[in-house]
């Protein structure tokens, strides 16, 4: 048996109930993971309301990304792994657990230099950045790349990705303290949305020619301002809506009189083949660079929570008052070692 937060109706927090249930046995070519901490995403909040089910044949209970050691393996394993390797992983779901069952493929080993809480907090959002830049957009030597949401999980991995791609990240935040922290992370410029237009901020920095790719986690609400903001040629590259899905206006004609491409992606909903293709190209060209001295890329950790505070990590989320990563801790701080 292990402990694990279940959902029983889909609704607000409270609804996150943590009891005993069985614990899953690993199925050929999948790892057992010991959880030692997991991390919080959005699409945890929707999964919680009901808005956002798991792939087909997936897990229910919540849960992207998770770090912890190899407990046992399943038939047919081709990797090395054996019990006690510190690993982190990508999941469709169940990383609010004790323990997680997991395609080897989908395996990505720990730095040494990092302790699972800061292990737990890249595979979801470094991915997702990754996948975003790299596969989705194309990013280029010398581009600026416009990053909505910069404090945000995703936002924090882009930063640091962009310049590592020598690229030049600007970002929108909502807060002066959000914008410290996106400035820390090597933002070239950014923009208070909430005080200042970030149009006129993305023309003034470009000289006019705009952003030559955007990551947009906002949608329908931003999308004038947006298309305003891209280059000629631009890639908007769209991967949620937190501020709507519906458009009015002249979306269409705009966005061609730019020559502009809307392109969208999703990560959970992907194939294996896909993520393990992601996870491949990430551990080659970006994991080295967590365990440089210095480490040019480090995962920005807002706060940790127990498992079974869970309920309080996600109101922590929804009020918007996180900067990085929301963690929680499934074994004691005492068992972690870095």
């Amino acid at each position: 048996m292990m402990r694990a937060v279940c959902v029983d109706v889909p609704g607000g927090p409270e609804n996150l109930v943590l009891r005993s249930i069985p614990r899953p046995k690993p199925k050929d070519g999948e790892v057992l993971i010991k959880v030692h901490a997991a991390a919080l995403n959005r699409a945890d909040l929707l999964q919680r309301r009901g808005l956002y089910p798991p792939p087909a044949g997936e897990s229910d209970i919540i849960g992207l990304e998770v770090a912890g050691t190899v407990d046992s393996l399943g038939r047919r394993v081709k990797g090395n792994w054996k019990p006690d390797d510190r690993v982190m992983a990508l999941l469709a779901g169940g990383g609010y657990a004790e323990y997680v069952s997991v395609p080897e493929e989908l395996l990505i080993p720990v730095p040494d230099n990092l302790t699972f809480c800061q292990a737990a907090a890249i595979p979801e959002v470094w991915l997702t950045a990754f996948q975003l830049l790299d596969f989705i957009a194309q990013v280029k030597q010398g581009e600026v790349v416009l990053v909505h949401a910069g404090a945000s999980g995703v936002g924090t991995a882009a930063v640091q990705l962009v310049r590592l791609f020598g690229a030049l990240p600007i970002v929108t935040v909502g807060s002066q303290e959000k914008l410290r922290l996106a400035e820390k992370l090597g933002a070239a410029a950014g923009y208070n949305y909430k005080e200042e237009s970030f149009v006129q901020g993305v023309h003034d920095f470009t000289a006019g020619k705009g952003a030559n790719v955007i990551l947009d986690c906002v949608g329908g609400c931003n999308w004038e301002k947006n298309v305003s903001s891209l280059a000629v040629d631009g890639r908007w590259v769209l991967y949620g809506t937190m501020g709507g899905r519906t458009v009015e206006g002249d979306l269409l004609g705009k966005l061609l009189s730019k020559r502009g491409h809307l392109l969208c992606s999703l990560l959970r909903s992907r194939s294996l083949q896909y993520k393990a293709d992601l996870v491949k190209a990430f551990a080659v060209k970006v994991l080295p660079h967590f365990s440089n001295q210095p480490a040019a890329l480090r995962p920005v950790i807002d706060s940790t929570y127990k498992l079974e505070d869970i309920a309080e990590a996600h109101r922590h989320m929804e009020a918007n008052r996180n900067m990085g990563k929301i963690v929680i801790t499934v074994t004691p701080q005492s068992e972690e070692t870095p």
